[in-house]
């Protein structure tokens, strides 16, 4: 395995768990962890509050899976001894999990806890609170015994750190993986043969930065532009990322390349730092200037967790935005709620919109001509992109609104030995200005909807046989237009959603939302499984018990495109 990949993973894997766990309130003014932290970082991640770490670990206690790391990995004879560190450090985590208070203890972690994620220039670094820290030395120690990797010790100023090489020893460049305790902080960075000496000693909190992001009021301002809670905020800087690109000595992640280049030689962003290039690429990341993240509310107990978080391409481009607005369509309330369904899935598109709002968005990334080599080309593929022929393809499609599909409920059960649906209640909808239009425009491509005579009444037609489903699957369907929406059902609660549409008109409500509650789907298939005596799949086993709802959305604001969390845990019965 490459080594620098490993170091890649060991971080990510940090940061991506930490970017799960944001919580908080209120943003921390004077907090002194931000003195450390430069304002032209590229990415941050910042815990300001004390989250409930223990709680939150309880609220999940058997919604994830384990597996055989070995396996994923492949280790053998020929595995490094970085390898085998990870691994050891990754399948003593998967072991301890499932119980918080001795996961806490084998890391010597608070049970509620702050923690950082930033980059000093190109440099990732990650914070965390330990509680005895002499309990994540001890947990090291044991990784190093299972794996046969050792440490070197090393200081920067009052501050010693453990170092584990990722690069053999006869490579030219060398990197090491840090880690480094001080006042209860625990850090772990990367140290390299190329940067220099203040590099580390910032990153160990040695000595503070030149411009740092407590010097700013950026995180009180997203917070306030978004609406989020403030004390859990993350970013990333299109702007210092481009700047860092395309100039030499623009931020700290510009004069780090360009150190670079002037050790080996060669600049792999050249042709990025002509004039023409850093002026065209600046505006776009103008327009573009951060993706961030932060939570509309959380609630946290042993017994359940809550968290509503967002992620937002930020956007100052109005013709693209207003653009992409135009094609939101309809999304019925039982898909855009947290109504309690095993599975929905809806797109609510504008078809009419559809077109004229891609062909904006195409001549707005058609201006201005750029000049810039890597611009041009990217421009020119766009050439063969026009969007105009979709108002051929979708004209079949005039006056959609929207569509979904509903998983209600359903049950299992054995008929002659073979599975059958004990019980079935589902939904599939097309929401449309006209759908008596909209189906007969269809028939003469589905011959057999020629027979199907729907009325605007909202009386439903037996379509079963059109499923060409076998008798003993017990499902039978009917079609109906409810109002302006054409509707395909199943079951008693496919007909209860199915009649509460004529009460819902076609608004502009939404683009996209996905939700699934894993156990409601789960639980079926194990109870069928069970019943017929057969052995339970591996995969099935471990998600049995996954106690978890999930909701997910995508959508267009005048501040950007908004990406949509909601997660529901709970504890699994002992």
């Amino acid at each position: 395995m490459n080594k620098m990949a490993i170091a890649a993973v060991v971080l990510a894997v940090g940061a991506g768990g930490y970017f799960l766990s944001q919580q908080g309130s209120s943003v921390v003014k004077n907090d002194p962890m931000l003195d450390y932290i430069p304002a032209d970082t590229v990415v941050f991640s910042g815990q300001l509050a004390p989250f409930p770490l223990k709680d939150y670990l309880y609220s999940i206690a058997g919604n994830y899976q384990n597996y055989a790391m070995d396996e994923i990995l492949q280790l053998d004879a020929s595995s490094s001894e970085q390898e085998r560190f990870f691994v050891s450090l990754y399948k003593q985590y998967m072991n301890v999990l499932p119980t918080p208070d001795v996961l806490l203890a084998t890391y010597g972690l608070p049970d509620s806890v702050k923690s950082y994620f930033y980059t000093l220039g190109a440099l990732p670094v990650m914070k965390i609170q330990l509680s005895h820290p002499d309990a994540f030395w001890a947990e090291l120690d044991r990784a190093e015994q299972d794996s046969g990797l050792a440490h070197t010790i090393g200081s920067v100023g009052e501050t010693q750190y453990r170092a584990y090489a990722l690069t053999d020893a006869n490579e030219q460049e060398q990197i090491n993986l840090v880690f480094a305790e001080k006042q209860g902080w625990l850090t772990v960075t990367l140290n390299t043969s190329f940067n220099q000496v203040e590099l580390l000693e910032m990153a160990l909190g040695e000595k503070p930065v030149e411009q740092p992001l407590s010097g700013t009021t950026m995180l009180q301002d997203i917070a306030k532009s978004h609406g989020f809670m403030q004390d859990s905020i993350s970013f990333v800087n299109h702007v210092e990322l481009v700047k860092g690109l395309t100039t030499t000595d623009g931020n700290m992640l510009a004069k780090q390349i360009n150190k670079m280049v002037e050790t080996q030689g060669e600049d792999p962003f050249a042709e990025l730092k002509i004039p023409t290039c850093q002026t065209e690429f600046a505006a776009m990341a103008a327009n573009w200037p951060r993706t961030v993240m932060g939570l509309n509310s959380y609630s946290i107990s042993r017994e359940e967790s809550d968290i509503d978080a967002a992620v937002v391409v930020e956007s100052k481009n109005q013709v693209i935005l207003s653009a992409l607005a135009k094609m939101r369509g309809f999304i019925p309330a039982f898909d855009n709620s947290d109504h309690d369904n095993i599975l929905s899935m809806a797109l609510g598109m504008d078809v009419n919109q559809l077109a004229p709002a891609l062909t904006e968005v195409w001549k707005d990334l058609q201006t201005p001509s750029y000049q810039c080599e890597a611009l041009a080309e990217l421009q020119g593929e766009l050439d063969e992109l026009n969007p105009a022929m979709l108002g051929m393809m979708t004209g079949m499609a005039n006056g959609v609104k929207g569509m979904s599909v509903t998983l209600a409920d359903y049950k299992l059960t054995e008929v002659n030995g073979e599975p059958s649906f004990e019980k079935l209640d589902a939904l599939v909808t097309v929401s449309a200005e006209n759908p008596i239009m909209l189906i007969d425009m269809v028939k003469p491509f589905f011959p057999p909807l020629a027979n199907i005579d729907l009325k605007d009444n909202g009386d439903p037609v037996d379509i079963t046989p059109l499923l060409m489903l076998p008798p003993e699957f017990g499902v039978s369907a009917k079609m109906a237009v409810k109002g302006n929406h054409l509707v395909v059902y199943t079951g008693d609660r496919g007909t209860e959603l199915a009649d509460g549409l004529f009460k819902q008109t076609l608004s502009a409500n939404g683009f996209f939302d996905f939700a699934v509650d894993y156990q409601k789907m789960f639980t079926p298939l194990v109870d069928v499984i069970e019943m017929s005596g057969e052995p339970m799949p591996e995969e099935l086993e471990a998600l049995k018990d996954y106690n978890m709802r999930l909701k997910m959305s995508v959508d267009f604001t005048d501040k950007g495109i908004v990406i949509g969390s909601k997660v529901n845990s709970k504890a699994s019965a002992e």
